[in-house]
């Protein structure tokens, strides 16, 4: 399994909520420190720089995770949304986000967990509210959770991501391909 971080889902929302892996399985926490937690923000490109998070931090980033991720589900499933997770997603975007700022060297956000953590609650508000929820596709591979937003020609993605999901498929299906071809004889 891969532990570094990836963004292959097509919206640093669905980036975010994908940060436990393996929720059927074995789960796997991404932001199992402060310092995953900075590295998460900063590698998904909504901030440069960010302030030392801490532990309280990392709770509340997993809260919003988790309120992105139920709703995120319910509106691919067409359900409802869960009011809990509505008002927590709600309550993380009405907080300050990190705001880019123009320097000489050019543009720069610096920002504080918390802040970093209200930009990808908008984006969550954006992606729900907007034009791209047709395009949300769960992963194919049964393991993955990750939705993703799949922009192919005629929609026809399965993977969340070749290299995490669609190889393995690709190359497991090739080996039971090869195993019950006839074997060619010897003679």
């Amino acid at each position: 399994m891969n532990y570094e971080h990836a963004f292959v889902c097509g919206n640093p929302a669905l980036d975010f909520a994908a940060t436990l892996r393996a929720r059927r399985t074995v789960r796997f926490e991404m932001f199992a420190t402060p310092d995953r937690l900075e590295a998460w923000f900063i590698e998904s490109g909504l901030v440069d720089t960010i302030a030392p998070a801490a532990e309280a931090d990392v709770e509340q980033a997993k809260e919003v995770r988790e309120a992105i991720y139920a709703l995120v589900r319910a509106r691919h499933a067409g359900q409802e949304y869960d009011e809990e997770a509505l008002s927590r997603l709600n309550e993380a975007a009405r907080r300050p986000s990190a705001t880019p700022q123009l320097s000489q060297a050019g543009r720069r956000t610096e920002a504080t967990a918390e802040q970093a953590l209200a930009t990808v609650a908008r984006q969550a508000v954006e992606l729900l509210s907007g034009p791209d929820v047709p395009l949300m596709k769960e992963c194919g591979n049964p393991e993955c959770t990750r939705i993703y937003i799949d922009r192919s020609r005629g929609m026809r993605r399965q993977w969340c991501g070749m290299e995490s999901c669609g190889n393995k498929f690709k190359a497991a299906a090739y080996r039971a391909r090869k195993k019950s071809a006839p074997q060619a004889s010897d003679g």
